[in-house]
């Protein structure tokens, strides 16, 4: 008689393996549609009623996923998005991907994972593989996701599988997508580590199999946090050498032609998405359970999280000696409010940091986003909700003390915003090439 594991090998191997994807944003939604470009059969759950109905109808929420990809599988009954989660029960394959934020004190949030967790366990049925993609610490997948899916009476290992696989997906580039991006992979066990692997490598060019949940959970706090440590450091370089008189992006731009031994990282105004601002606080807070400190990533943290003020310092000492203002008095135009270039993701943006600081100082405050006509969700910043992006034009532009650059969408012209600004201040170097008009630019 066959095992479980066999089953679920043979359904993914001729591909009728039904796969499901809990959480469909920027994580799920491609993971969905990748399946779902191989041929087999996708179930999509979500708690947001709006997405599902966009969905249904063959739209897509998401900027850089086009409604093509979409409305094929919507008509034919091989894309399913729905609210309904008892249709659990239908799939073979599900995989988590669910936010993980941080609360009030900075402290993993696991609330997505535990209440998704106790809806699967009420449709578990044996022969099922179950995947945690969201970011999170060392020890979650073990100790908090197996033991409630265990309370449906099915065991990890015979019954039902369980792996964790991090995603690495990367909004916006056009060069890295869900499926040409390598996939670390492990498992309860090590039938549930190469199932995982025999049904991402149906749509990933490589899996990467490691030997425990473990290792998996710590890859993806690594890769962000040598991301979060590394552009504190040039964020500090930068503040170093603006009092130096020296542009770090001039030196930036000068080391990376060294073939060896450097990798360029770039300042800015603070740091944005889901993983690279949270991932350090996930792992100081397991770190302490184990009796460690995290010393060098916090003071890491410290310096990026400093960021916004020191933009706001160069920007109050710039109308100051550029236009004789009081930063107080002042209107300010926020440009670009999405967490980096060419996408419409505006998690953790330090955009919005600074917009509420900049408030709280008594400044009026707008923004223009060509990406992001509405603020919709800031998790953390409730009074943005529902602000609306001015629209572009020399007379909208014009009326602002001064333009703050957060963002450098390429489909700005920023030609044109420092001809409409009375002062540009720069914070992602968008405005290099333009030496006729340093007068008015600053970079922060």
């Amino acid at each position: 008689m066959a095992s479980n594991a066999d089953i679920l090998k043979t359904k993914f191997t001729n591909l009728s393996a039904k796969i499901g994807v809990i959480g469909l944003g920027y994580v799920g939604l491609p993971l969905l549609l990748a399946y779902h470009s191989r041929g087999f059969c996708t179930y999509g759950f979500d708690i947001d009623e709006n997405k599902i109905s966009l969905l249904n109808n063959g739209e897509s929420y998401i900027k850089h996923i086009q409604n093509h990809n979409l409305k094929s599988g919507i008509s034919d009954g091989t894309i399913i998005p729905t609210a309904d989660f008892s249709k659990i029960n239908d799939v073979d394959a599900l995989m988590i991907c669910v936010p993980t934020p941080l609360d009030i004190e900075k402290n993993p949030d696991l609330s997505y994972i535990i209440s998704t967790a106790n809806e699967i366990k009420s449709y578990l049925r044996s022969s099922q593989l179950i995947i945690l993609e969201s970011t999170t610490y060392p020890g979650t997948t073990r100790e908090i996701l197996k033991p409630i899916l265990e309370e449906s009476g099915l065991k990890s290992g015979t019954d039902i599988y369980i792996a964790f696989s991090p995603e690495r997906e990367d909004p916006g580039n056009a060069k890295f997508t869900t499926k040409n991006i390598p996939k670390v992979v492990g498992g309860d066990g090590i039938v549930a580590r190469d199932l995982t692997c025999s049904l991402y490598d149906k749509i990933c060019t490589r899996t990467v199999p490691v030997s425990s949940l473990e290792v998996a959970e710590g890859v993806k706090l690594t890769e962000n946090i040598f991301r979060a440590v590394n552009i504190a450091m040039i964020n500090e370089l930068k503040i170093i050498y603006d009092k130096m008189g020296i542009d770090v992006w001039e030196v930036i731009d000068a080391a990376k032609s060294k073939p060896f031994g450097y990798m360029p990282f770039y300042p800015g105004p603070g740091l944005g998405g889901h993983c690279i601002p949270i991932d350090p606080f996930y792992l100081s807070f397991r770190a302490k359970q184990f009796g460690q400190d995290t010393k060098f990533i916090k003071l890491a943290g410290e310096l990026n999280t400093h960021m916004p003020h020191y933009v706001l310092d160069i920007l109050k000492k710039a109308m100051s000696e550029k236009l004789s203002l009081v930063l107080s008095n002042s209107k300010v135009l926020i440009v670009g409010v999405a967490y980096k270039k060419n996408i419409d993701d505006t998690r953790e943006s330090p955009g919005f940091v600074i917009m509420d600081l900049l408030e709280n100082l008594g400044v009026r405050v707008d923004y223009y986003d060509p990406l992001i006509t509405e603020i919709s969700n800031t998790r953390g910043h409730p009074a943005l909700v529902g602000r609306k992006s001015i629209k572009w034009s020399r007379k909208n532009i014009s009326q602002y003390d001064a333009a703050l650059i957060c963002t450098d969408h390429d489909v700005i012209d920023y030609e044109k915003l420092v001809t409409y600004s009375k002062l540009v201040v720069d914070t992602r170097n968008a405005t290099a090439s333009f030496t006729d008009s340093q007068f008015k630019i600053v970079k922060a």
